[in-house]
């Protein structure tokens, strides 16, 4: 009956978001992974995959057509374990948040781990570190002034993951389980740290979606407009998510 009754409310939330314009009805996670990540990816580059773990951004096939070097960087050598065989040639265990990299990526791509990290701008000063002059760096992370991010970070930790797996059992497959912090996670702040360690803005996306409340209409109306509300005082800091491309400073 649970599944039904979302399956129910999910139907009429989207369809009531059909009607909103299309630019806040854009998943920044898969626009993420399927065009603004790839889209610097070139032929024998240098790929760093900072916080991948069990899940890198690249798969196996693409790897071998561009003849891909990938370095996995995670907090746990159990999760870069996981990964498909083959598909990173490096792992390194280590905390991006202290860790010191060599200089020498073309690309430094960090999907859904930002949000992750104890310390934000330590994270932020990791991911600067493996990246070479001129080699560029792609993110993408959840903000701290989501509805979601809010209630993540009052909720219990337990109770967080029984109601998020109940409502959304396939989150489980990915980042959504482990604990979330959003330190230094607003847009204007990683802008700023990313400029203070070299970093030099080449795109930044805003968006405005996120699944986790299209399971209750009231929710979800109450969300999108909350949504639409805090855009006219918070401007870019106000988005669910973001994505940025930065180029490192010859």
């Amino acid at each position: 009956m649970l599944r039904k009754f979302i399956r129910a409310n999910v139907a009429i939330s989207e369809l009531l978001d059909s009607v909103l314009p299309l630019r806040v009805r854009i998943d920044g996670n898969r626009t993420f992974a399927t065009e603004i990540g790839p889209a610097w990816l070139a032929s024998d580059a240098l790929v760093y995959d900072l916080g991948g773990g069990a899940r890198p951004f690249v798969d196996l096939s693409e790897k071998r057509r561009l003849r891909l070097f990938i370095v996995g960087v995670d907090l746990d050598a159990q999760e870069l374990s996981k990964a498909p065989r083959g598909i990173y040639d490096e792992e390194i265990e280590a905390d991006l948040t202290s860790f010191v990299g060599r200089g020498d990526g073309d690309v430094v791509i960090c999907q859904a781990t930002l949000e992750h990290v104890r310390d934000g701008e330590g994270a932020l000063r990791g991911i600067a570190s493996c990246v070479k002059p001129g080699g560029v760096v792609a993110i993408f992370s959840p903000s701290r002034n989501a509805v979601f991010a809010r209630l993540s970070r009052v909720l219990p930790e337990g109770m967080k993951r029984r109601l998020l797996f109940a409502i959304f059992p396939e989150k489980g497959k990915g980042h959504d389980g482990f604990p979330a912090f959003y330190d230094k996670c607003l847009p204007s702040e990683v802008e700023t740290i990313a400029k203070r360690n070299g970093l030099e803005l080449i795109e930044r996306r805003l968006f405005w979606k996120s699944s986790y409340f299209y399971f209750f209409v009231p929710a979800f109306l109450a969300w999108r407009i909350w949504l639409g509300v805090s855009a006219l005082f918070l401007g870019k800091d106000a988005a669910e998510t973001y994505a940025y491309v930065f180029r490192r400073k010859q």
